[in-house]
């Protein structure tokens, strides 16, 4: 039996020493490739420094919210409106005719009017515009957010509308000034 017994021994001291060697073996492939090192601090601060994209989201809202300026009005169209009515009635004498009256009342205010909202209008284009043509100009492979693409079509978008509008408001094709007949 003790021959056995032996034997057995012999098979778990085998068995111990080739597991240690395999030990020995990973703890010896444990290197780690090229590929997988952490970034330097470096690189980490370059990617810091890195656009965000902030200022481009905030350039297409602002040409968004333009576009709506010029579609809608704005306070500042609105006085200039309200002056150029008090103008009108300033400078109007009592015996002008209807006609003259009626373009110097209400024609001109009506005309100060679009003016501000084209003025918008072009404002939101030409922002839209650069927000859209930003990525040619920075970081090549840089990716601008798709967000930022929509918002920035819109303002585009709103701005030609706007545009379009108050030139037809300003030539009196659109809501003309009534005639005096």
């Amino acid at each position: 039996m003790r021959g056995m017994a032996t034997n057995a021994v012999d098979e778990t001291e085998a068995t111990k020493a080739t597991t240690d060697e395999r030990a020995v073996d990973t703890t010896e492939s444990d290197e780690v490739p090229q590929s997988e090192v952490p970034a330097a601090p470096e690189d980490a601060q370059t990617k810091q420094e890195s656009p965000s994209g902030v200022g481009q989201g905030a350039a297409a809202v602002v040409s968004a919210a333009l576009g709506v300026v010029s579609l809608t009005g704005s306070w500042i169209g609105t006085v200039a409106s309200a002056r150029q009515n008090l103008i009108g009635q300033l400078e109007t004498a009592q015996n002008a005719g209807v006609a003259q009256q009626i373009q110097a009342v209400y024609g001109d205010a009506w005309r100060t009017t679009a003016l501000w909202g084209g003025l918008f209008a072009l404002i939101a284009l030409v922002v839209g515009v650069v927000t859209l043509a930003r990525p040619a100009f920075g970081t090549p492979g840089r990716i601008q957010a798709s967000w930022i693409k929509s918002v920035a079509w819109a303002g585009v978008a709103l701005g030609v509308i706007g545009l379009f509008l108050a030139v037809l408001k300003y030539t009196g094709i659109l809501l003309g000034l009534p005639s005096a007949s």
